[in-house]
């Protein structure tokens, strides 16, 4: 790939989504990287001249082709979504008059329902990491410390970077509720659920943490603040101890967080409210599940299904 020396006005853009719209760091990458691949390509075809007004619907077309060829369909969205955002600024800016990729038909995505674990999976995965401790196989903090990840994880239906950015002053332990700050740093409520209130109590007092407004609920043996990565590899020694499928990850436990409230009753609106979703239609997903599960029994059970 042809990369550019410099993408005029990239820098303003990027520092307008972190500090003006509030995006996460991970978006903020991918947009980059976004426009970066754009112009690399139009680098590479001679068609770029340096500047962004000059590029035509049809040089965004044959871009798009071409992507699409290497590309999943949603790697394309994405990335299409960070150029439409990009020109946006663009117009904004005065820098534009048009926006070439507005009105673009993109391939439709496929729509799977989120995978999620079963209610006995979950239990099994909750207690997998004092199991492996009892048979010496993992260091009594580290069972400790696992336990109230995946209790905050389920329990609280966290994003992963919300889990790791979370710190003791966010937590109301009388009341059993975390502030949580969510995608473009909004702040939402998360009830926790007694039991990771108990582990989060008693993770702090038998290994005397800090527990200072500013630290870190989750964190390493030296205190520092624990990374997405590594809860994520965590996950999976946990998922195996539990013979449960390597293929989980954190957001997945969250899934499972909405699927279970869903299927106990609980009000769509309510479980959109507590996943911090900006739209309901991104939450009714969860129905989806429970209506699958519904049909799958019927068929089974059923003499005239």
């Amino acid at each position: 790939m042809n990369l550019p020396d410099s993408v005029p006005y990239l820098d303003q853009f990027c520092d307008h989504l972190a500090h003006e719209r509030r995006l996460s760091e991970y978006t903020v990458r991918n947009y980059r990287a976004a426009v970066v691949n754009f112009v690399s390509e139009l680098i590479a075809v001679g068609k770029w001249k340096g500047d962004f007004a000059s590029v035509s619907a049809i040089q965004v077309r044959s871009f798009l082709i071409e992507a699409g060829r290497s590309k999943a369909r949603r790697t394309l969205h994405n990335q299409v979504s960070g150029l439409r955002a990009f020109y946006l600024y663009l117009r904004k800016q005065g820098l534009v008059e048009n926006n070439p990729f507005t009105g673009l038909t993109l391939p439709k995505l496929d729509k799977p329902l989120p995978k999620f674990l079963t209610e006995s999976q979950m239990r099994a995965l909750l207690n997998a990491p004092i199991l492996l401790w009892k048979d010496g196989k993992l260091g009594e903090f580290e069972a400790f410390r696992d336990s109230l990840i995946l209790e905050l994880l389920y329990g609280g239906g966290l994003r992963v970077s919300e889990l790791c950015g979370l710190n003791h002053g966010q937590i109301d332990l009388g009341q059993g509720v975390a502030r949580v700050h969510g995608k473009g740093r909004k702040q939402r409520l998360c009830p926790l659920g007694p039991v990771a209130v108990q582990c989060l109590k008693f993770f702090v007092q038998r290994f005397e943490l800090e527990a200072a407004l500013n630290a870190p609920v989750v964190c390493k043996r030296s205190g520092q603040r624990m990374e997405p990565r590594q809860v994520q590899k965590l996950l999976k020694t946990h998922l195996a101890a539990a013979e449960l499928p390597l293929d989980m990850t954190p957001h997945k436990l969250r899934h499972s967080f909405a699927t279970h409230l869903l299927d106990e009753g609980a009000d769509l609106r309510a479980v959109q409210e507590l996943l911090g979703h900006a739209n309901l239609s991104t939450t009714q997903i969860y129905t989806h599940v429970s209506i699958a599960r519904l049909k799958e029994a019927h068929k089974q059970a059923h003499p005239r299904a």
